[in-house]
């Protein structure tokens, strides 16, 4: 499928999705918003894609929503009444982005190349895991916009820093560069501009060598037990067990490669 406002690859067993529309910083329309999903989904029920990467084209990793369009005019005309399940929607396009990623059970990379603000960088802290570059940027912005974080970004950054620590991020809106996202955690490694999208693509593959059923099994339990008390969360885990060991001919692989010491090779069988 041919895609406007991004693209999509695969290398190997790793997926990558690129913003693509570097004009305006990759902000957010409903065609990249619409695009990006899809492709979320393909990369979902394709078995061969075992870790997803995101980044953006250009110099900038995606600027929040699009707010470069005209503003809209009366024209006179009846708009289309909304259906019953639109008055009945409560998570919106913002919702639906905040969880996107989230929902997705299998690692997602975050290859930050440049700017990432407000709605994007939502977008950056609903990855699993960031990887940056020298020309790495954040910020909030919502306050600047006489908002208050939305698209997640009050549930996830809070748990990648820290309560005070996303306080001073959410009530300053200050640009943090890389250097300071690496301390502070929302980066997890640090590459050079040029080198980004190889490094992403081999962090996806140290993920990717291992039996895919066990890590997507991982993350579901990582997920759910991160606010579960301890007798909730052992239990989950050994549903986790459960789902792992699905996969038969994994279970007897990693056997194998252990007692031969070798490399094993899965197949999420």
């Amino acid at each position: 499928m041919a895609y406007e406002a991004i693209t999509y690859e695969t290398r190997g067993p790793v997926g990558i999705i690129t913003l693509n529309r570097p004009e305006v910083l990759n902000a957010i329309s409903a065609t990249l918003r619409n695009e990006t999903h899809d492709a979320v989904a393909r990369a979902h029920t394709d078995d061969a894609i075992r870790v997803l990467v995101i980044t953006g084209a250009g110099r900038g990793f995606c600027s929040g929503a699009d707010l470069s369009g005209p503003a809209p005019v009366a024209t006179g005309v009846a708009e289309a009444m909304p259906s019953q399940n639109d008055k009945l929607d409560d998570l919106g396009w913002i919702g639906r982005w905040a969880k996107m990623l989230h929902d997705f059970d299998k690692p997602v990379i975050g290859a930050i190349n440049g700017v990432c603000a407000g709605a994007g960088m939502s977008l950056a802290l609903s990855c699993d895991v960031r990887i940056g570059c020298e020309a790495s940027r954040f910020k909030v912005v919502f306050p600047e916009r006489s908002l208050s974080p939305d698209s997640g970004l009050s549930f996830f950054l809070p748990r990648v820093v820290g309560y005070a620590a996303a306080a001073d991020l959410i009530f300053t809106s200050r640009p943090v560069g890389a250097e300071e996202a690496l301390r502070l955690g929302l980066l997890n490694r640090m590459s050079h501009a040029g080198d980004l999208l190889a490094d992403a693509v081999a962090y996806a593959e140290e993920m990717a060598q291992w039996p895919p059923l066990a890590i997507r099994s991982a993350k579901r339990v990582l997920q759910y037990n991160f606010e579960a008390d301890l007798d909730t969360a052992v239990k989950y885990e050994s549903v986790g067990l459960s789902f792992a060991r699905r996969a038969v001919n994994d279970a007897k692989e990693s056997r194998l490669a252990f007692v031969e010491k070798r490399k094993g090779i899965y197949t999420g069988t």
